[in-house]
């Protein structure tokens, strides 16, 4: 997973790539001791979503189109 976040993106926000995909939370790079249940991410509305638990926002890179359903 190459979850990432940039400098170009704020602190909290994860840009994904379309091999990220389908995005759940927490994601891999997060610590194992303070995780919530895994939730998945519909980000087939506008590019991005907010995690219920957490509230880390996830949004896709630009020019990634989400593909499938």
């Amino acid at each position: 997973m190459a979850v990432s976040s940039q400098d170009s993106a704020p602190a909290g926000v994860v840009e994904l790539d379309a091999t990220d995909l389908p995005a759940f939370c927490p994601n891999r790079r997060m610590s194992t001791w303070n995780a919530h249940p895994k939730v998945f991410l519909d980000l087939s509305h506008g590019g991005q979503a907010r995690c219920p638990y957490c509230s880390t926002e996830y949004r896709l890179k630009p020019g990634v189109v989400p593909k499938g359903h």
